[in-house]
């Protein structure tokens, strides 16, 4: 499985940190071989595991696994794009829809 290069463990942290969460004080991804595993903090200092990452050989292509808060563990996931790798705002958006209880993260934009 291939690494990511540091340029991009340099910026995932912060691509997922612009995403739509304004309610979330800050997002932090540590790396271990090719996962990045990825946490949110809220403001009052809880944090959250979200999810695991895996790098697919691109920057804007990460297979999605969410965090299991019943075990502890991370399962596989589809994106609900239905894809099974996306960018790290996709999968941000897929976690946080899930753990902050805003399902409209999972609303696909209209197309034209």
């Amino acid at each position: 499985m291939p690494t990511p290069p540091e340029s991009t463990k340099n910026s995932a942290p912060s691509v997922v940190r612009r995403a739509r969460w304004p309610q979330l004080r800050d997002v932090d991804a540590r790396f271990r071989g090719s996962f990045a595993y990825v946490d949110a903090t809220l403001p009052d200092g809880t944090v959250l595991p979200l999810m695991r990452l895996r790098y697919g050989g691109s920057a804007r292509s990460w297979g999605f696994a969410i965090h299991l808060a019943s075990s502890g563990k991370h399962q596989d996931s589809v994106l609900p794009s239905g894809d099974f790798a996306g960018t790290p705002e996709d999968a941000l958006d897929c976690a946080c829809g899930l753990y902050l209880a805003d399902p409209t993260a999972w609303q696909q934009p209209p197309t034209n």
